[in-house]
């Protein structure tokens, strides 16, 4: 069975609840849960029926205990994450508009996860990548380990890639997260050399190369095989067979929330690469399954609602222009 390590973190989710607080006021009532962007990912993969662990670090407190418990029901290896004594995991709030976009309010400064590159346990980690066939990781891991732990990550992962290990990252950006966007440039450059595959977006792109046209967005990325996923529902691909646009079927629900749709796109793309898909087919997965999580509260959706597994079929997508 191939394997998967997502790294990142996962931190506590306080969501607005529906109907706002008591006596009709925006806000004050919230209900709890936990997720991050590798997390999710890890989730769906697993559920695809990916062997993944998740990589991180959490504190020895009641709720880090509840995120390995949930984890391991969702079938996800824990083995792999760090318990600091004394050390709770970030904490995020989210309010959704009446379209279901997001808006996130973050506490993470002194979170565990911030010191997963300097751990005693962290060589072990490291030299462990080399044992996945995939590892996953976004840009927001790389924003919240600093310039120091970042560089040990990504040559533990050009030293994996030696021996076989595929490299895939995702453009997940959150401008709070960089001290300026310089920093993030040189940063997203690195990994798009480093990277196998490339999971990136008109989204994430555009605050960092503003009024950049999505053919010089692509070129920009070195990776081999890059997925740019648009504005509206479609995505560009670039892989060896040429460049390809993916069209989204339409949604069979109305959008109820938008967390975790690229999430879920790269958990379905992934999974469908390593079952022996092709970049077209794998796309149109990562679309359907992210067509889904939007019907859906939250990050992580109703194990019944997740799509039925499809055959792949011919490409028929148009070529996309150059």
């Amino acid at each position: 069975m191939t394997r998967v390590a997502s790294i990142g973190e996962c931190m506590i989710e306080l969501r607005q609840a529906q109907g706002g607080a008591q006596g009709g006021s925006p806000g004050g009532l919230y209900s709890r849960g936990y997720g991050g962007d590798t997390l999710n990912t890890a989730v769906y993969l697993a559920r695809l029926g990916v062997d993944v662990d998740y990589v991180t670090a959490l504190g020895d407190d009641p709720l880090s205990d509840e995120m390995i418990a949930g984890w391991t029901a969702e079938g996800i290896g824990t083995k792999r994450v760090a318990r600091l004594a004394g050390k709770l995991p970030g904490l995020y709030l989210i309010q959704t508009d009446d379209k279901g976009e997001r808006r996130f309010f973050h506490w993470r400064d002194s979170a565990a996860v911030r010191s997963l590159m300097e751990l005693a346990e962290t060589d072990d980690i490291l030299n462990s990548l080399a044992s996945y066939d995939v590892v996953y990781l976004s840009a927001i891991t790389l924003s919240i380990l600093g310039e120091t732990g970042r560089g040990r990550l990504m040559t533990a992962l050009k030293r994996a890639r030696l021996l076989g290990t595929r490299f895939a990252f995702d453009t997940n950006f959150r401008v709070r997260g960089w001290p300026d966007l310089d920093i993030a440039r040189r940063v997203y450059s690195e990994a798009f050399e480093a990277a196998d595959i490339v999971l990136a977006s008109t989204e994430d792109l555009l605050p960092l190369y503003p009024g950049e046209s999505n053919a010089t967005l692509m070129a920009a990325i070195s990776s081999p095989e890059v997925v740019l996923k648009l504005a509206e529902p479609s995505c560009v691909l670039r892989f060896a067979g040429g460049s390809h646009e993916v069209k989204a079927e339409p949604l069979t629900r109305p959008v109820v929330d938008t967390t975790a749709a690229g999430d879920s796109f790269a958990a379905a793309y992934i999974a469908a690469r390593l079952g022996g898909a092709n970049p077209i087919e794998a796309a149109r997965a990562g679309h359907r399954l992210a067509g889904a999580v939007v019907g859906y509260p939250g990050a992580i959706i109703p194990r019944y609602a997740m799509p039925p597994k499809k055959s792949p079929r011919p490409a028929s997508s148009r070529k996309a222009s150059q």
